[in-house]
């Protein structure tokens, strides 16, 4: 048996499996290995997954830890010895959820490989290992696509009157919302990057409307732009998605790739199937 871990800040998905077979899948609180000590990710993991696989740990060969923040060896380091502590497998493997990506979508082949979630994030990859990656910077100075930064231009638009008043309204009202509370939760709160992806369902509702259609069409140009035309050969590799904001708006992300000179590859909302196929 062997154990795959797709680890974010706000949930981890954990997945026993053998010979491509789900034997048991668990999901926990999230873990960001730089923000944890050692300590508390192995108290997490103890009180968390543990009395769930209690049964089957000893069984367990190998553990593949892909988790957000694992992007330095100390870091790492600290992860496998968490697990460690746990779970005494043999092999204990700790990367990074880009790795988890590039893994899920393209396998062995060479791809660009895509993270379009609360946040966003790309690489090149060669069918191995991870080659060549653009920072994505975070909501503020990048993460174009992202979650966070479709919300943020949201709400700048409405705040600015940028969108027709019949759609502003809709959405203040929608989510019960004003300027001041909106600055609040922007600029003096914590997580803003959560609070401002919350909002994105809003787009999806009003997809339509040529005002939104054009607010996710730039906001997805702005991310081949500035991350997927600075790889090598990024008009004959396919570059593919995974996360929840690639696959809901999957047709608009499609047509902003064909505007950008781009194709589009597999985009799947999980890591995790991928990476039971991989290992596997």
């Amino acid at each position: 048996m062997i154990l795959i871990a797709d680890c974010g800040s706000t949930k981890t998905d954990w997945c026993v499996t053998e010979n491509k077979k789900v034997v048991k899948q668990v999901f926990t609180c999230g873990m960001n290995a730089v923000m944890l000590t050692e300590e508390e990710m192995r108290a997490r993991i103890a009180g968390e997954l543990m009395p769930e696989i209690a049964d089957i740990k000893g069984n367990i060969e190998a553990v593949y830890f892909y988790g957000a923040g694992c992007i330095a060896p100390d870091v790492c380091a600290n992860v496998a010895n968490a697990i460690r502590e746990n779970i005494p497998a043999q092999v204990i493997e700790v990367h990074t959820d880009l790795l988890a990506a590039a893994r899920a979508l393209c396998g062995h082949t060479p791809g660009i490989a895509c993270i379009m979630g609360t946040g966003s994030n790309s690489c090149y990859y060669d069918g191995e290992k991870i080659c060549d990656n653009v920072s994505p910077l975070g909501y503020i100075l990048g993460d174009e696509g992202s979650g966070a930064v479709l919300g943020k231009i949201l709400l700048g638009d409405v705040l600015k009157n940028q969108l027709p008043k019949e759609l502003c309204e809709k959405f203040l009202n929608q989510y019960e919302l004003d300027r001041m509370t909106i600055i609040k939760r922007v600029y003096r709160e914590p997580q803003a990057n959560r609070f401002m992806a919350s909002v994105t369902p809003f787009l999806i509702q009003n997809i339509e409307h040529p005002a939104v259609h054009a607010l996710v069409l730039n906001a997805f140009k702005a991310f081949f732009v500035r991350n997927v035309q600075q790889y090598d050969g990024y008009d004959l590799l396919p570059a593919c998605f995974v996360g929840s904001i690639a696959y809901y708006y999957r047709d608009i992300l499609t047509e902003a790739a064909e505007a950008c000179g781009c194709k589009v590859g597999t985009i799947i909302k999980s890591p995790m199937e991928g990476l039971i196929d991989f290992h596997a």
